[in-house]
C-alpha cells in the first residue's frame, strides 16, 4: 500500500498546485475524488464520493480575503479512507469535514509565514534582481503543495481509526475559536486597501458601498455596476486640456505609437498570470504574482539597473483581486510601464494608482461571474452525473467552468495592452489619466466598502437582560446599522494601519482577538 498512498498524497499535492495552474478548479472534490479512486483501484466510487462531497463543500470557496477550509486535503482523504473502509460517502464526510477545518490552520499558518519572505522579496527588488524574485516566488509557492501532500501521505500511514481519534481530541471550543478568528483576518486586508485608497475626497463612496450592501443587501456584482456609472458621471466633469496642449498630446503620440511588446510576448503575460496566487501571504496577498507575471514585460521596457528597481518596488506592493480578471490589470499595467520608459515626464504613481482603483472592482466583478455563475452551473452538471457514477461529470464540470474562464482571461491580456497603449497615446489631449484614476478609486472604494457587509461573518451572542427575553445585542446592532462589527473592524485596524503599525503584529492580533473573543462569548 506504500506505493498507493505515495500516489494519493502526489494527488493532494497537484489539488494544492491549483495557485500555479490559474485557479482552474483541479483542486475540487469533483475532480480529485475519481483520481484516488482510480489510485486504490475503484474510480466509480471515487466520482460518485467526490460528487457527494462536491455537493456539501460547494459552497466552500475562496473569495476575496475569506480562507475556506481546505476541501483538498479533506476530500482526497475522505474519499481514500472512505474506499479503503468500503463504508462509502458516510465516512468521507464524518473524515473530510474536520481534517478540513485542520488543514485550514496549516494553511493559515504558512500564508502567516510567508509574510517574513517579503523582506528577501523587497531586497531583490532594491537591487533591480528579477531573476531572484522569479525564483523565491515558485520556491515559495511549492511548500504548500509539498507540506499537504506530507500531512496526507502522514495521515494515510495512521490510519482512519488514528485520524479520528486524533481530530477528537481538539475540543470544540478551539475549532469554534479559530473559526471566528478566521473570519476576522479579511478586515486587514481592507484596511491596507483603504490605506491605500482613502482620502476625503473619495471617501463617501466608501459609505455609499457599505450603505448598499448592508441595508439595500446588493451583491457585489451590483454595486461594482452601479459604480462604473458613477465613475462615468463624476469623470465626465474633468475638463479637457486646451487646444494648443492638444496640439502637444497629438505630436507625442506620433512619435510613440509603436508597442514594444509582441502577441507573444503578451501570451506571456496571459501565462505567467496562471502562477498569480502561487505565494498567497496574509500581509501582501498577490503582489509576487503580479510582479512574476509582468517581470517579462519589465524587461523589455527597463535596461538600467535602477529603472529595473523602480518598476520591481511598484509591484511588490500590496495587490489582491480575482484571478479571472487579473490580466486586464497586468496588461493595462504593462502598456502604462511601456509609456513610463519612453516619456520621463510620465507620473510612475498613476501606474499603482490605477491598479488599486481597478483590483477592487473587477474582484467583485469577475469572482461573482465565476463562483457564482459558472462554477454552480458546472457543479451543478457535473455532480448531477458524478454521484451516479458516470466520469462524464468531472469532464463536463471542467470544460463548462474553464473554457469560459481561459478564454476571457487570455482575451482581457490583449484588450488591456493594447486598450491601454491607445488610452495612453490620447492622454496629454484628452486628460483620460485623471477619469481614469480618479473613476478606478470611486469604482474600488464603493466594492471594498460592500466587503465587511459581505465577506466578512462577525457577529456578538451577548444578550440584553435575562436571556429568555431574546432580545439580544446583535439584534440591536442589525436594526441601527447592520455589519457595524465587520466596519468597526475595519476601521479599528485601518487607524493602526494609519500609524504605522507592523502587519504581523495585527494579525496576530486579529487572531487573538476572535480567539478570545469566541471563548469569552464576545464573539460568534
Amino acid at each position: 500500500m506504500l506505493l498507493t498512498y505515495i500516489i494519493i498524497a502526489l494527488i493532494a499535492a497537484f489539488g494544492h498546485s491549483e495557485d500555479f495552474l490559474g485557479t482552474t478548479l483541479l483542486s475540487r472534490p469533483l475532480v480529485l475524488g475519481p483520481l484516488v479512486g482510480l489510485a486504490l483501484g475503484d474510480i466509480t466510487q471515487g466520482a460518485i464520493i467526490g460528487g457527494t462531497l462536491e455537493l456539501i463543500f460547494m459552497g466552500n470557496i475562496k473569495v476575496g480575503a475569506a480562507i475556506p477550509p481546505d476541501v483538498i486535503s479533506g476530500g482526497v482523504l475522505g474519499t481514500a479512507f472512505a474506499i479503503i473502509s468500503g463504508k462509502g460517502a458516510a465516512i468521507a464526510l464524518a473524515i473530510a469535514v474536520p481534517v478540513s477545518i485542520l488543514a485550514e490552520m496549516l494553511l493559515s499558518a504558512l500564508f502567516v509565514f510567508r509574510s517574513v519572505l517579503n523582506k528577501s522579496f523587497n531586497r531583490y527588488a532594491e537591487d533591480g534582481d528579477y531573476k531572484k524574485i522569479q525564483y523565491l516566488h515558485i520556491v515559495s509557492g511549492l511548500l504548500k503543495p509539498l507540506l499537504m501532500g506530507l500531512v496526507v501521505f502522514l495521515a494515510l500511514q495512521l490510519g482512519a481509526g488514528a485520524m479520528k481519534t486524533f481530530l477528537n481530541m481538539v475540543p470544540n471550543w478551539v475549532q469554534s475559536g479559530l473559526q471566528v478568528a478566521g473570519n476576522m483576518l479579511p478586515a486587514l486586508g481592507f484596511a491596507l486597501l483603504m490605506n491605500l485608497m482613502f482620502n476625503r475626497a473619495v471617501a463617501p463612496y466608501f459609505f455609499l458601498g457599505f450603505i448598499l450592501a448592508a441595508y439595500l443587501k446588493l451583491p457585489i456584482i451590483a454595486i461594482g455596476g452601479l459604480g462604473v456609472v458613477i465613475a462615468f458621471i463624476v469623470t465626465q466633469n474633468i475638463p479637457t486640456q486646451t487646444s494648443d496642449d492638444e496640439d502637444a498630446g497629438e505630436n507625442i503620440v506620433e512619435t510613440k505609437s509603436t508597442p514594444r511588446l509582441t502577441k507573444g510576448d503578451i501570451r506571456g503575460l496571459f501565462l505567467r498570470s496562471l502562477a498569480l496566487e502561487a505565494n498567497f501571504n496574509f500581509e501582501t496577498w498577490q503582489n509576487t504574482g503580479f510582479a512574476f507575471a509582468i517581470i517579462p514585460a519589465l524587461k523589455k521596457f527597463y535596461a538600467t539597473k535602477q529603472g529595473m528597481a523602480n518598476a520591481l518596488k511598484r509591484h511588490l506592493q500590496f495587490f489582491n483581486t480575482s484571478p479571472y480578471g487579473s490580466t486586464l490589470i497586468i496588461g493595462i499595467t504593462a502598456a502604462m510601464e511601456e509609456q513610463n520608459s519612453r516619456d520621463y515626464e510620465f507620473d510612475e504613481e498613476s501606474i499603482n494608482s490605477v491598479k488599486l482603483g481597478l483590483m477592487g472592482p473587477l474582484a467583485g466583478v469577475f469572482d461573482s461571474l465565476f463562483w457564482g455563475t459558472f462554477k454552480v452551473i458546472a457543479a451543478g452538471v457535473g455532480t448531477s452525473l458524478a454521484i451516479k457514477g458516470n466520469l462524464l461529470g468531472p469532464v463536463l464540470f471542467m470544460i463548462i467552468f474553464n473554457v469560459p474562464h481561459l478564454l476571457l482571461r487570455y482575451q482581457l491580456t490583449f484588450v488591456g495592452y493594447n486598450t491601454g497603449t491607445k488610452f495612453l497615446q490620447n492622454l496629454a489631449k484628452n486628460n483620460v489619466m485623471d477619469k481614469l484614476t480618479k473613476g478606478a478609486a470611486i469604482l474600488g472604494l464603493m466594492v471594498v466598502g460592500a466587503m465587511p457587509a459581505t465577506l466578512m461573518s462577525i457577529t456578538t451572542p451577548l444578550a440584553i437582560g435575562a436571556a429568555r427575553s431574546g432580545v439580544t445585542l446583535q439584534g440591536i446592532l442589525d436594526q441601527v446599522v447592520p455589519s457595524i462589527i465587520p466596519l468597526g473592524l475595519t476601521f479599528l485596524v485601518y487607524y493602526f494601519v494609519k500609524k504605522g503599525a507592523r502587519v504581523i503584529y495585527l494579525l496576530l492580533g486579529l487572531l487573538a482577538l476572535g480567539f478570545i473573543g469566541s471563548i469569552i462569548h464576545l464573539f460568534a
